[in-house]
């Protein structure tokens, strides 16, 4: 006869489950887009708050500096926050992550540029760039933690999966209004004001994601913790906690993010960089094909999500991983073929790295309760900041001054070690936490 918290273990989505999950999703969504859309006008951008006379390379160049600042910040938005939200509660953490999002967003939509204040207009966008990367650095640990305690046992890849796949929403979202002010504005129009408009836009996003999230709930695993010991802020430091008794665990879920962010920056981000520098494809091509490959990121996500409750995780990154160094190898080769075999072989190279929607599920269960949303953000956050920054800098360098085929050898590099490390999870399964 099954007990009862085996029943609840095995129970089917309900309609709480299937609106906290909706919630996340879209409120990370809205909070990505804010974080990404930087990188969609980066040419304007650098051309706007750096000296007009400055070299076109150098400025973008500059320009990826201060995009990738917002990786460099990220660690210590995550660890302050999980801190926080490990002894106090989830929800907390995870609504104030929107709101330290949303006001550098509309600032920077409202800042005036070189031309009108000189050196102080880079350094305000480096301020508030910092700030962004503050707030992204404990949302997305935050919600993968908030899903995965909300769900049955059973259902946690599902939706880790599912939470991944609205975070890349993002992206998406990011890519729809590039499109869209390529299509509206001229050129003129965007380097005087147009180029505002997607950052206002972002930080109402906002404040309506912030609104949106105060009908989410706090997790039963959490309510549950508090119940069986108080938290003491002054004796307690989860952080110590992790760094002592969980260093293999942080340590996979450092290497698992390495292979994330090769995936998500290289083959998403900044592939406007070399597709249209060495490659030669127009911008429209490249945004509209960007969009279909980032909806193949989003839908695989999900699929990976759902076969890491059905399968070994191990197993489940091993294969997905060789799957994407395959569509990643072959994405790249088409890319000398022409605009019309991009719109194929992009998608299915979004769908592949969709496996990094699997990777939540190991790194959730790797940390007891206590200590999930610290361990999680740690790891995630000091992996994401140095191999995203450093990504940031070397894929417009590598691809300029060594071989423009450059990033899809990192990137098929990369995912061939996350197939290894998969294989070495497969021996690790049984240390997985039992608590969700």
């Amino acid at each position: 006869m099954p007990t009862r918290k085996a029943m609840m273990h095995k129970r089917l989505l309900n309609a709480q489950d299937y609106k906290t999950l909706s919630l996340s999703a879209f409120g990370g969504a809205l909070e990505f887009y804010d974080f990404i859309i930087f990188v969609f006008f980066s040419k304007v951008i650098g051309g706007l708050f750096f000296p007009a006379d400055m070299p076109v390379w150098l400025s973008q160049l500059q320009t990826f500096g201060i995009f990738a600042a917002g990786y460099l910040a990220r660690p210590f938005g995550g660890v302050v926050m999980a801190h926080f939200g490990d002894l106090f509660g989830r929800k907390r953490m995870f609504t104030f992550s929107i709101l330290l999002m949303a006001v550098p967003t509309l600032l920077i939509g409202c800042l005036p540029t070189y031309a009108v204040i000189g050196y102080f207009a880079p350094i305000l966008l480096l301020f508030l760039r910092i700030c962004q990367g503050l707030a992204v650095g404990g949302e997305i640990p935050g919600a993968w933690t908030f899903v995965a305690e909300h769900v049955p046992k059973d259902k946690v890849g599902l939706a880790c999966g599912t939470l991944t796949s609205g975070l890349t929403l993002g992206i998406f979202l990011g890519s729809v209004v590039s499109i869209m002010m390529q299509s509206h504005f001229n050129a003129t129009e965007m380097n005087s004001w147009a180029w505002r408009i997607p950052f206002i836009v972002g930080g109402i996003f906002g404040f309506i994601a912030m609104y949106l999230r105060r009908w989410l709930k706090e997790t039963p695993i959490f309510l549950e913790m508090q119940k069986r010991e108080k938290a003491d802020i002054s004796k307690k430091l989860p952080i110590w906690n992790v760094l002592s008794d969980h260093l293999p665990q942080v340590s996979l879920s450092i290497l698992l993010t390495w292979v994330l962010s090769a995936g998500i920056m290289v083959v998403i981000v900044t592939a406007h960089v070399y597709l249209q520098g060495q490659f030669g494809f127009s911008e429209i091509d490249v945004s509209v094909s960007r969009l279909l490959a980032t909806i193949g990121l989003a839908i695989g996500c999900v699929f990976y999500g759902y076969f890491a409750d059905k399968f070994s995780i191990g197993k489940v990154i091993s294969a997905g991983c060789l799957f994407a160094t395959l569509a990643i190898g072959t994405f790249f080769v088409s890319l000398s073929f022409g605009n019309e075999i991009l719109y194929i072989t992009y998608p299915i190279a979004g769908f592949s790295v969709g496996i990094v929607g699997a990777f939540p599920y190991y790194m959730v269960r790797a940390f007891p309760a206590k200590v999930r949303y610290s361990g999680v953000a740690f790891s995630f956050n000091i992996s994401y900041a140095i191999t995203g920054a450093l990504t940031s800098f070397l894929i417009p360098i590598l691809a300029n001054f060594f071989s423009k085929y450059a990033a899809g050898f990192y990137v098929i590099g990369v995912f061939v070690c996350g197939a290894v490390l998969g294989w070495y999870i497969i021996r690790k399964e049984k240390e997985l936490s039992e608590d969700i």
